[in-house]
């Protein structure tokens, strides 16, 4: 069987570095080149990651554009990619599982009050400080797929209300209120004192994160932020901080990565800063999504986890 041409294409990001061994695994059935490839009107496939804005326009027999990660939206808005060219997204269960980890671990940590443990060890105090319960915690979540739901269900065993919103209607797992549309927007928000936002970056929810968001948190609100940058108006959750109606943040990725030196967010006491790491698709994993959207390009179906470009999911 001919193998089926795929080029790595990413300004940011050593795809071949990250992924060679996995893709070495599936070799046999598909070639791996680096961009630029030779002969282009082979090429097939691309793996890529912010690719460079030239670069699909060079490749003019395309079937397939696949991402590293569950989120697309640099794909999408890539310069010169043909509105019909597929765009496949990674899933993978591990994922989902390190995602929540990751959300556990800030809600515990608001719950539990280890910011200000932190300080008295640093202050050398010997101070037991009241605990609240999980279930006097409220925590709403922005986005109800694979992971919002992984992460929902985990929170809710731990005793932790959960609510969860979505653009439209889901059926909710057992022991989570899901909301969807504007109303029900407002009604978690209400209700909820932890906000986690997992929602993908689309033209509807980019900048999502703002004062008026934020005004409809419960005072002394907590935000996770592990979605994109480019959801938060950054201005307004320092103005938030500022007027002690959140009472801190956790934020994982930024409209500017890295994240420059001399940004607010860095020495500010109630933010805490993670490098883009809350969880990534496991090079394994990146490699199945590649092998099964080469063997629907074989066979001429549209590749599975393909996401819709209307929505951005």
């Amino acid at each position: 069987m001919d193998r089926l041409p795929c080029v790595l294409l990413s300004t940011t990001t050593d795809l071949r570095g990250l992924f060679g061994a996995a893709l070495e695994e599936i070799a046999d059935r598909v070639e791996i080149l680096d961009h630029p490839a030779q002969t282009p009107e082979r090429v097939r496939l691309a793996l890529g990651w912010r690719p460079p804005a030239d670069a699909l326009a060079r490749y003019p027999n395309l079937a397939a554009l696949c991402s590293i990660a569950a989120g697309v939206d640099n794909l999408l808005a890539c310069p010169g990619r043909p509105p019909d060219l597929p765009v496949v997204r990674v899933v993978d269960p591990n994922q989902a599982r390190a995602m929540s980890g990751f959300v556990l671990w800030h809600v515990i940590g608001h719950q539990r009050r280890f910011q200000a443990y932190a300080e008295n060890q640093r202050d050398r105090l010997w101070r037991r400080l009241y605990a609240r319960d999980a279930g006097a915690v409220p925590v709403g979540i922005l986005g109800y797929g694979k992971i919002g739901r992984r992460v929902a269900g985990d929170l809710a065993a731990l005793g932790f209300p959960v609510r969860a919103w979505s653009r439209t209607p889901q059926a909710a797992d057992p022991g989570i209120t899901h909301h969807h549309g504007p109303d029900g927007l407002a009604a978690m928000l209400g209700a909820s004192e932890v906000l986690v936002n997992l929602l993908p970056l689309t033209a509807e929810t980019r900048g999502i994160l703002d004062a008026a968001l934020f005004a409809r948190l419960r005072p002394g609100g907590y935000l996770i932020q592990v979605g994109r940058g480019e959801h938060l108006v950054e201005a307004d959750l320092l103005a938030a901080l500022a007027s002690g109606h959140l009472a801190g943040a956790a934020l994982d990725v930024f409209a500017t990565e890295p994240l420059p030196a001399a940004h607010p967010f860095w020495d500010h006491p109630a933010i805490r800063i993670t490098p883009h790491e809350a969880c990534e698709a496991s090079p394994r994993a990146v490699a199945r999504t590649l092998l099964a959207a080469a063997e629907a390009v074989r066979e001429g179906r549209v590749p599975p986890d393909t996401v819709d470009p209307a929505r951005g999911y």
